[in-house]
Parts: structure tokens; sequence; C-alpha cells
């Protein structure tokens, strides 16, 4: 049999060592490149408004101070308002949730218990009911822990978001220089091309940001007047606070907003878990069919599978952080394949763009 000799020319060699070069020290330098792809984000979520006010005569750089001065003045007004009173319920609720979790494991095993009282002989050869109470306990355990560690993930990387912030600033005060210095690195005609989408490109990842954060306001304010309705005094405006927060992340972040109420609400007994989840059930309806279409509409410009793709792909590279920046990434990217290419694909065939 004749042997098969495989020969790597020297530019194929080169590349491949050049490539796995790149690869590991971007691995090494994994955390700077998450934080300039928040970064990004943060600069194209405020560009429009630093555009809006330069057409003014007023310099670009002083424009940029005066959107972070009102950003930072805004949010200080809104921590010295209710700042006090959502810490404190934070921390109240934190030193209380072991305590409801001891109790939610009592109410589960007793009404498991009065379950396996009174079922049938005959169900025992089909179901193990200690079985599925322990299972039903850890499961409720696991949930907990996992929400609490939600919780301080997302506060810890805090102080990574302020530096984000002044990375921002400097890209969108020198935006023009950045832009065109990055697009000269590719070859005619495609420095062009791609300088032509960068605008387009900026609305996507924008728009889904500045639609996000409204759409996690207007809830945030919702759950909390109703909670508060419902008598949940001692911890509305913290579970407000944090169903703000986790809406932020699209799909999940309502699953995991509503943890908190549903645990402290099966704490409290009653009829008040079934309005609780009546509630959260509600709220999940009203930003999937009327805020998300009105307030964040076409800014994406995926289908909704691809951007449940993408919050997942998020969660699984970066944690958090990748649930929140991964969405618009990910739009930028489809928009630019759809302009540069799919477009074009059509055109060549004589097909219509929808």
């Amino acid at each position: 049999m004749r042997e098969q000799k495989v020969i790597i020319s020297l530019s194929t060699f080169i590349t491949i060592i050049v490539s796995s070069f790149i690869l590991f020290v971007g691995w090494q330098v994994k955390g700077l490149i998450v934080l300039l792809m928040v970064a990004v984000v943060l600069a194209a979520t405020i560009s429009p408004v630093v555009n809006w006010i330069e057409k003014r005569k007023i310099p670009r750089w002083i424009a940029v101070i005066l959107v972070y001065l009102s950003i930072i003045g805004t949010l200080t007004l809104l921590i010295a308002l209710i700042g006090p009173n959502v810490i404190s319920q934070i921390e109240r609720l934190i030193s209380q949730l072991p305590l409801y979790s001891e109790n939610i494991d009592t109410s589960i095993e007793g009404f498991f218990q009065m379950l396996i009282k009174k079922q049938p002989p005959w169900l025992d050869q089909y179901f193990d009911s200690q079985s599925i109470s322990r299972w039903v306990i850890s499961s409720s355990r696991l949930l907990l822990l996992k929400s609490y560690s939600f919780t301080r993930g997302f506060i810890g990387g805090f102080f990574s978001l302020i530096l984000a912030l002044f990375l921002s600033g400097y890209m969108v005060s020198d935006s023009r220089t950045l832009i065109n210095g990055l697009t000269q690195l590719f070859p005619p005609p495609w420095d062009d091309k791609l300088l032509s989408q960068v605008d387009i490109v900026a609305d996507r990842m924008g728009g889904y940001i500045r639609g996000r954060i409204l759409v996690s306001a207007i809830l945030a304010i919702i759950t909390t007047i109703c909670l508060d309705l419902l008598g949940v005094h001692d911890f509305s405006l913290a579970l407000g606070a944090i169903a703000g927060v986790t809406n932020l992340i699209p799909f999940i972040g309502p699953i995991l907003g509503a943890i908190p109420a549903v645990i402290i609400a099966l704490a409290m007994g009653g009829w008040l878990i079934l309005w609780v989840i009546i509630l959260y059930v509600i709220l999940q309806n009203l930003e999937s069919y009327v805020l998300d279409p009105l307030l964040v509409g076409n800014s994406v410009g995926v289908h909704p599978l691809y951007q449940l793709l993408s919050v997942l792909v998020g969660v699984q590279l970066l944690g958090i952080i990748g649930a929140l920046i991964v969405p618009p990434w990910f739009a930028g990217v489809s928009a630019l394949v759809e302009n540069l290419y799919v477009k074009p694909k059509l055109i060549a065939e004589g097909k219509s763009i929808q």
C-alpha cells in the first residue's frame, strides 16, 4: 500500500503558529477583552445622545462629559431617594433567607407526608413519594443557592462596570479616529464597506441596551407597587430592585427575579404564593408581548430563538456579564452578516429583499 505524505507549506505553518499564539494571548487577557466588550456596548448606548449634543455646536468631549454627569447625577439622586431602604431590605432578606428556606423545607416535607398517608396502596408500585419529596427539597435549596450566587456575582461585576464606563467615555469622545484606524486595517473595498456599517451596528447594539434598561425600570416600579399592595411591605422595594436588575437579561431574567418573591410568599403562607405567581406570570407576558415589542422593537433584528441562544451562550462563556453583553454583540454581528453577505447574495441571485 502506497503511503501518503502530508505536506504543510511554510505560510500555512506560520498561520497556524500565529493563530495559536493569538488564541493563547486572548485567553490570558480574557478579562480585559470582556471589559472592552462591555465598554463598546456602553459607548454604543450613549453615542446617539452625544451626537445630538454635538450637533448643537458643542465640542464632542464636552458633550461626553455632560452625558456622564447627567447619568451620574440621576443615579446619585436615585440612590439618595431609595438606596438606603433598598439596601436595608436586601440585607434583611439575605439574613432571613436561611429561616425561610427551613420553613419551606418543613412545609414541603409535611405536604408530601400528608400525600403519602392518603395515597392509594397501588400508587406505591409506580411512585416513590419519599424520593420525590427529597428531590423537591434538594432542588429548592439548589435554586435558592443559585439565586443568591447570581446576586453576589452581579454586585461583584459593579466595579468592572465603573472601569468600563471610563473606557467607553474615551471611545465615544474620539470615536471617529478609532473607527477609521480599525477599518484601515482591512484591504479595499472592505475598509469602506465596514466603515459604512458602523452607524448601523452601533444603532443595533445601543438600541437594544437602551430598550432593555427602560423595560427593566418599568417592571421594577410595577413589581414594587404590586408586591406592596399584596402585603409584602417589608421587601417590596428590594424585590422590585432585584426584578429590575434581573430583567436586564432577556428570557431567563424574569424567572431569576421571581425566585426570591416566591420564596418569601411560601414562607409567609396562605394564598399569597398564588397571587405572587399570578403577578409574575402577568409581568412576564407584559414584558414579552407589550413592553419588548414597543420599547426594544426591531433594534435587535434577530429571531427570538437566536436571541435566547445568544443569552445561553453568554451565560456559558462569561456568566452573568455574558448574558448582558453577548445579545447586543450578536445583534451587531448579525447586522454585518445581513448587510455585507445576505443582501448582496440575494441581489446577485435576483431575489427580493424582505
